[in-house]
């Protein structure tokens, strides 16, 4: 079983609402800095929210901010992004990563050293 596994990923309504899920397995993510990324064809990775270990601080992108909220479900050892007022804009894949910087902002990915496969997002009515 793959570290990170992402899941959630749906089609949502402009101004809708998605949550997405970030699981880990064989180890524990309260531990680790864990980030939220989007892919769209012909861009970069875009950094979007983390979240640092042991604490609870957070730092989301200008993009997302107000809109999104990166949170942890320690029980769970998973970590989730609560998706709201979608834009069609937000449409891609979406992928958690861990092993990387979250002290501020950019979340750079090249930081970030074990990412799950993805979830794929889609923004239309």
């Amino acid at each position: 079983q793959p570290p990170l596994v992402e899941s959630g990923g749906d089609l949502g309504q402009p101004g809708g609402s998605l949550r997405l899920s970030c699981a880990a397995s064989g180890f524990t993510l309260e531990l680790n800095n864990v980030a939220w990324f989007r892919q769209t064809p012909g861009k970069e990775r875009e950094g979007l929210s983390c979240i640092a270990a042991h604490i609870k601080n957070t730092y989301d992108a200008d993009s997302v901010k107000g809109r999104f909220t990166l949170f942890r479900d320690v029980a769970k050892n998973t970590v989730f992004l609560e998706m709201k007022n979608l834009k069609p804009e937000g449409a891609g894949e979406y992928f958690c990563a861990i092993g990387g910087s979250c002290n501020g902002l950019p979340i750079r990915p090249g930081n970030y050293r074990y990412w799950g496969r993805g979830t794929q997002v889609t923004v239309s009515s």
